[in-house]
């Protein structure tokens, strides 16, 4: 399979940042442990072994020929399950863009541009023809410096309009909608994103979603498959886990600037996510990164 080659190819690093800006591409030849991370809206196919990816309550699987569409800002827990030096695990990503879909929503037959109820905000879906052909041109843009800059925009919008008129469509529309209920909650989500330190409180987020208190909650949960309290706090922990990276010490001033209260509430919370007490997670963490 040629997406698989050119993945291969140009996957030097983990992951591989392309020429195309907001194109990316992984290789693997080990599964992976389960590792927490935040991702913005996006794009991902898997050309060869499989990967798992848990949010929230729920779980997905999905593995060559299948992709996952992001449409808000997650925290989430993911793993390589199918990985081996013969068959190394290999996928590519592509950042979502609203502007791009909002473009292509003016194309659209206006019956079917519609601001749908709530959405989840992760989808898996096999992927069609027309949309592995859109990836493999785009992949083959490296060994063609000079159409990038005209082509790879095009391909770009080919693949967003692939998404938008495929399975996913409805969560894909969402996205470039001013007035859809993802856009909404995703209003709700930046600020908790920028503000994770402070006090929150659901009368000032559902009032920022233009939502009912009750209202709120409900689209909020289907979105993101968790509360607006249990999002707040898993931004919160893996802030303080990128802040420990960076700054080893005081494990009790990072848990106060992450805004936790107590020391032990904020060591047990951490232990329960990542699998360690914050000071010894550091020290592994910076020692793996040595190694």
């Amino acid at each position: 399979m040629e997406i698989c080659a050119l993945i291969r190819r140009q996957a030097h690093d983990w992951p591989a940042q392309l020429a195309v800006d907001g194109v990316r591409v992984y290789a693997s030849q080990d599964a992976t442990p389960p590792a927490q991370h935040i991702s913005e809206p996006m794009f991902a196919l898997v050309a060869q072994g499989a990967k798992q990816t848990i949010l929230g309550e729920r779980t997905y699987d999905y593995g060559a020929g299948q992709y996952l569409v992001v449409s808000v800002d997650l925290p989430m827990c993911g793993c390589i399950t199918e990985a081996s030096a013969e068959a190394p695990f290999l996928a590519v990503g592509l950042t979502l863009k609203p502007a791009i879909i909002a473009s292509l929503l003016l194309d659209m037959p206006h019956s079917t541009v519609t601001a749908a109820t709530s959405v989840s905000g992760m989808h898996v879906s096999n992927a069609r023809p027309e949309l592995l052909d859109a990836v493999l041109r785009l992949l083959r843009l490296p060994d063609q410096p000079g159409d990038i800059a005209v082509l790879a925009p095009m391909l770009e919008r080919e693949i967003h309009w692939r998404l938008l008129s495929g399975e996913q469509g409805v969560a894909i529309r969402q996205i470039g909608m001013a007035d859809s209920r993802l856009s909404h909650i995703g209003r709700a989500i930046r600020w908790i994103r920028e503000h994770y330190a402070e006090l929150l409180r659901s009368e000032d987020l559902a009032r920022l979603a233009a939502m009912s208190v009750s209202s709120f909650h409900r689209h909020f949960r289907a979105v993101t498959a968790m509360s607006p309290l249990q999002y707040q706090k898993q931004i919160r922990l893996q802030q303080a886990r990128v802040r420990l990276m960076q700054e080893p010490g005081d494990v009790a001033a990072i848990g106060y600037s992450v805004g936790y209260d107590s020391p032990s509430q904020f060591s047990r919370e951490y232990s329960r996510l990542f699998g360690a007490p914050p000071g010894r997670d550091s020290v592994q963490l910076r020692t793996s990164s040595i190694l």
